[in-house]
């Protein structure tokens, strides 16, 4: 997704090495970033990382140009990317003839928006939520309430299904939900403050075979 960029920067300096070290330094603060809705907009703050990023770099001040060519060319690139595979299609697509299937994801509204029309996974789903459009985020159990109500089930009905340990499995966790999946696809082991989920699995292709073990017929929140 960086190589475009890095194609970008390296015309303007005539240094690959600046341009990486530069898209680097983005990735840092990408990282650490730290968003409110109600009083910042994402496009400001992450053209700002660029600038900042190309300041640190290389000096001067007169950097935001570049810094909105960095971060419209990065976006761009990153939802090009964005695709949701054809066995996961269809894996969703044989589920939901038996089960409700929710998405729910945290983050600033434009941004997961985007990425939701990027993956066009739209039609996969009964419902989409996205914590940056609700009083509150994964893991607060407000925002899960708010999901049973969408799909008018009750919390003990349902199964959360994610990739992180702290706002999925333990807002799963907090709701009360029937159970918590993790996707645990490098393996990696928790650390033992970790919340601890029901079941694990190391790809989400492995939901129906897990599901038709404690109960297929319940609503999924993925």
């Amino acid at each position: 997704m960086l190589h475009q960029v890095i194609k970008l920067l390296q015309s303007k300096y005539h240094s690959k090495e600046e341009a990486e070290l530069i898209c680097d330094k983005v990735q840092v603060k990408l990282s650490k970033e730290c968003f409110h809705p109600y009083s910042t907009c994402i496009t400001d703050l992450r053209t700002s990382h660029w600038e900042e990023a190309i300041q640190e770099t290389k000096g001067g001040a007169d950097n935001r140009k570049l810094a909105e060519e960095c971060y419209f060319l990065w976006k761009s690139t990153r939802l090009q990317h964005m695709t949701l595979p054809e066995d996961v299609k269809a894996m969703l697509t044989e589920l939901r003839k038996e089960v409700r299937l929710l998405l729910l994801t945290n983050g600033d509204r434009q941004t997961q928006r985007e990425k939701i029309e990027a993956c066009a996974c739209q039609s996969y789903f009964d419902a989409i939520v996205v914590g940056g459009e609700q009083k509150e985020e994964k893991p607060a159990p407000s925002i899960f309430y708010h999901c049973c109500d969408l799909l008018g089930v009750q919390p003990g009905d349902c199964v959360m299904v994610g990739d992180t340990l702290e706002t999925d499995i333990q807002g799963g966790l907090n709701a009360g939900l029937k159970a918590t999946v993790w996707i645990n696809r490098s393996g990696s082991v928790p650390v033992m403050s970790s919340p601890v989920p029901h079941y694990v699995v190391s790809s989400v292709l492995e939901l129906p075979t897990l599901l038709r073990s404690i109960d297929c017929k319940v609503s999924l929140s993925v």
